[in-house]
């Protein structure tokens, strides 16, 4: 069994350190870039995934100018034991209106039902709840009630009103996390350690995915249009 919590500001350390964890290990799902595990730059992508996760945690205490949500399914016997969590950015424009930008369960707990509540406490919040997946990912989001709206790039939009919102999210500049020291760091060691040539043949093989990605959510979009 597992209960949901609501916070309305920074999580303990003990929660943000499990949260990060469970953004380490499952990056390629949760990123937009889909990184592979075998891929070399796989742990630069760990690092500045976790670190623009950790970046959104610490603007629950709203002094950064970004409207933060933040939903953990707990353990119900053990509620210091993180089991998935839902970040939701609400709109800054339209209270009925919010993007979630992260949801994720550990793999133990899967097909419990706790991605649905998650998803569920976002839609008992706000009309419209959008998000953007991977194509193979929207039939599971098709059967939470989501509908496709539109392909962007690699990834497909999908809104719980099969509409576009239009409502201005705020979001976390990125950018910034790769220009970091430590992520320079990452980049040289693995440079040092994989080889000129290997990297550049990750950096091709990361974008040759994103492509493929890219395609994917195209067909995906054209064939529910088609069929609606």
């Amino acid at each position: 069994m597992f209960i949901l919590r609501r916070l309305d500001g920074v999580p303990p350390e003990s929660f943000q350190n499990q949260i990060r964890q469970l953004v380490i290990d499952h990056v390629g799902q949760l990123s937009s870039v889909a990184i592979s595990p075998d891929n070399p730059l796989y742990p630069l992508y760990q690092y500045g995934v976790g670190l623009e996760v950790h970046q959104y945690l610490m603007a629950l205490d709203g002094t950064r100018g970004l409207a933060v949500e933040l939903t953990l399914a707990l353990d119900a016997e053990a509620p210091d034991q993180l089991l998935g969590f839902a970040l939701v950015l609400p709109a800054q424009d339209n209270p009925q209106a919010c993007a979630l930008a992260y949801l994720a369960v550990s793999p133990d707990h899967r097909r419990q039902g706790i991605a649905r509540g998650l998803l569920n406490a976002a839609r008992e919040r706000y009309a419209c709840v959008e998000l953007s997946t991977f194509a193979q990912q929207v039939p599971w989001f098709e059967n939470m009630g989501l509908q496709v709206v539109a392909s962007t790039g690699p990834q497909v939009l999908m809104s719980s009103t099969g509409q576009a919102s239009g409502a201005l999210i705020g979001r976390l500049d990125i950018a910034p996390i790769y220009q970091t020291v430590e992520v320079r760091q990452i980049h040289a060691y693995l440079l040092k350690q994989q080889g000129e040539a290997a990297m550049m043949d990750a950096e091709r093989l990361r974008d040759e995915r994103l492509d493929t990605l890219t395609e994917q959510a195209r067909v995906c979009v054209r064939e529910r249009k088609t069929v609606h």
